[in-house]
């Protein structure tokens, strides 16, 4: 009996030999060291890095416009691909988030071993004393139990379904997101792109300038030397040309780095040389935008990204109360399993399991008045955040406005001022002699000409980036469709349409509610469910379809530069009274999505 007990005591010790060498490894592989990156691998990854932030840039050909520059920047930008990617991935939390609705359906499998027989004993249940038959066996030593089974909780589909909702709405959040990244690229790509054209307009003439004043200063140190005149007129002298000289260094300087600023945004690879076309007299001059404010208001209001996304802040906070409400309700879960039994002891080895459940946790009932508090006030915050968004859209239209308008009579003056420095630099180099003081007033001329061109065009890109803070006060962008199929020469095309369209001022004429997009990468249908799964359309394009204004109103507005409300004199009070009616709207417009089941 003993060497049977030991024959069977074998498979034990085995089990335990391996359980102390898995152990083993375990403790192991816990027993992890920080291991820095080396200076060959950094480097390999850098470089990997580099060649794939460029692969897909298609090269530069000939002369680079604004629109093609517009055009890479949104194709190319690498912080406008991450925008992107960022929507992507909430879109596929959308689609993770609608498997949680789906019940249960778990398949298990499980092995049993022991090294002796399950032996029980039993008693009388009418006398309580033990039972005078033998101890028996009711199990194998070893058996295997494979399960499958599906359930259903009703009460974590509800929290689901209220989750998947917040996902819809956190997808259409990050297109909102993208869309201003999209607005703030294409300013400072305006921007860049008039430093850098202004740079190439005046390089050569600088460039000669101050080649002119270092001679004429060369010259004048050689007179003082050999005291052929005064040495204090002399002095003097080199004091005018010396202050020349740093204004145009200044300027040098300020403008070297124009081109590389633009090279990055659009993503050419570093020290890539191109040139800019030369500006049209359209761009160069171009016409001032008629700007009518009260529909400027409602397009911003249907059509701004950071309200829109206050918008949608404000639906998942209604969410989340319901979500919160739903969890204080009893859960009822449904089972149903398939069961089998290696052990030779039962008599059906197969069988099937169902069954009901209905839980309920008496704590949550006291939550709940602190819950319902607390849920009411993130709702009100929410409300309050769009409310206050709002408000600071509205001031931005109005700021964005008067910054163009601002901005339009700096153009206008620095151009006369140029025209008139051009003159006189005219006059002057007719005038050029030998004489020293004919080539001081040639150089003090010549400069004050390069920095009144430089005015010019810095009055013109302040011009260009205040029309584009109106765009993206107003939500204004091109239409584009999926990035990944759309050919550069295809997204220039739209970008110079919606350029042509702004320069003309019809580009507010009723413009759609943009729609939640990747960019048009293969995310998109998703991209259109999840507006499906937010309950319809954002509220914030009520006062856009309601209005139903047209651009011959727009045009028909106040000329530029005489509101009848007066924007630099409009104060709080009556920007709030003007807006009220439309926060009505979008509130009477909101009623429907927030309060669905």
């Amino acid at each position: 009996m003993n060497k049977l007990n030991r024959t069977r005591a074998v498979p034990g010790g085995r089990l335990v030999g391996a359980c102390s060498v898995l152990l083993a490894a375990l403790l192991a592989g816990c027993s992890t060291l920080p291991t820095p990156f080396s200076a060959d691998d950094q480097k390999q990854i850098a470089a990997n890095d580099r060649k794939a932030a460029t692969a897909d840039v298609e090269p530069l050909a000939g002369q680079l416009t604004l629109a093609d520059a517009i055009a890479r920047a949104i194709k190319y930008n690498l912080d406008h691909r991450s925008r992107m990617m960022e929507e992507a991935l909430a879109i596929g939390q959308l689609d993770l988030g609608r498997f949680d609705m789906l019940p249960k359906l778990v398949a298990s499998a499980g092995y049993q071993w022991r090294d002796k027989d399950l032996v029980t004993n039993s008693k009388d249940s009418v006398t309580g004393l033990p039972s005078l038959a033998n101890p028996y066996i009711s199990s194998d030593r070893s058996h295997t139990l494979t399960d499958l089974a599906l359930s259903w909780n009703v009460l974590d589909f509800g929290v689901s379904y209220y989750n998947s909702k917040q996902n819809a709405d956190r997808v259409l959040i990050a297109a909102e997101r993208r869309r201003k990244a999209m607005h703030n690229l294409i300013q400072e790509v305006r921007t860049a792109y008039w430093r850098a054209a202004s740079a190439e307009k005046i390089e050569k003439d600088l460039r000669e300038t101050i080649k002119l004043a270092e001679s004429a200063l060369a010259d004048s140190r050689k007179i003082e030397q050999e005291r052929i005149r005064d040495p204090l007129e002399a002095l003097r002298y080199q004091r005018t040309v010396l202050e020349n000289l740093r204004i145009l260094e200044s300027i040098q300087q300020e403008l070297a780095a124009a081109k590389i600023e633009l090279a990055a945004l659009i993503n050419l690879p570093p020290g890539t040389q191109f040139q800019l076309a030369n500006p049209s007299a359209t761009e160069l001059k171009p016409a001032a935008l008629p700007l009518p404010i009260e529909q400027m208001e409602d397009i911003a209001i249907a059509r701004n990204a950071d309200l829109r996304e206050q918008f949608y802040n404000v639906r998942i906070a209604v969410a989340e109360t319901k979500k919160s409400m739903l969890r204080m309700f009893p859960g009822i879960s449904f089972n149903y399993s398939l069961k089998h039994d290696t052990n030779s002891y039962l008599i059906h080895n197969s069988w099937q399991e169902a069954g009901a459940q209905i839980s309920w946790n008496l704590f949550t009932l006291l939550s709940a008045p602190t819950a319902m508090k607390y849920n009411e006030s993130a709702e009100k915050l929410a409300e309050h955040r769009r409310m206050a968004t709002q408000m600071a859209v509205l001031a931005q239209v109005h700021l964005a406005r008067q910054q163009y308008e601002n901005a339009y009579r700096l153009l206008d003056r620095a151009d006369s001022i140029y025209t008139v420095d051009q003159r006189i630099f005219e006059h002057s180099k007719s005038r050029e002699d030998a004489a020293t003081k004919g080539r001081l007033d040639l150089i003090f001329s010549n400069t004050s000409a390069i920095v009144s061109l430089l005015r010019r065009y810095q009055a013109l890109s302040q011009l260009y980036a205040a029309s584009s803070r109106i765009q993206s006060t107003l939500g204004l962008e091109p239409e584009i469709a999926s990035l990944n199929d759309t050919s550069l020469a295809d997204l220039r095309r739209s970008v110079e349409n919606a350029m042509d369209q702004w320069n003309r001022g019809e580009a507010l004429k009723a413009p759609a509610a943009p729609q939640a997009d990747t960019g048009g990468d293969s995310e998109r249908a998703p991209a259109a469910d999840a507006g499906k799964a937010a309950d319809g359309p954002s509220p914030a394009t009520a006062p856009l379809a309601a209005s139903g204004y047209a651009w011959s109103n727009v045009t028909a507005a106040q000329p530029l530069g005489q509101t009848r409300t007066g924007a630099a004199t409009l104060s709080i009070a009556d920007l709030h009274e003007r807006s009220m009616g439309q926060v009505k709207r979008a509130a009477l417009a909101a009623i429907a999505p927030t309060t669905a089941p």
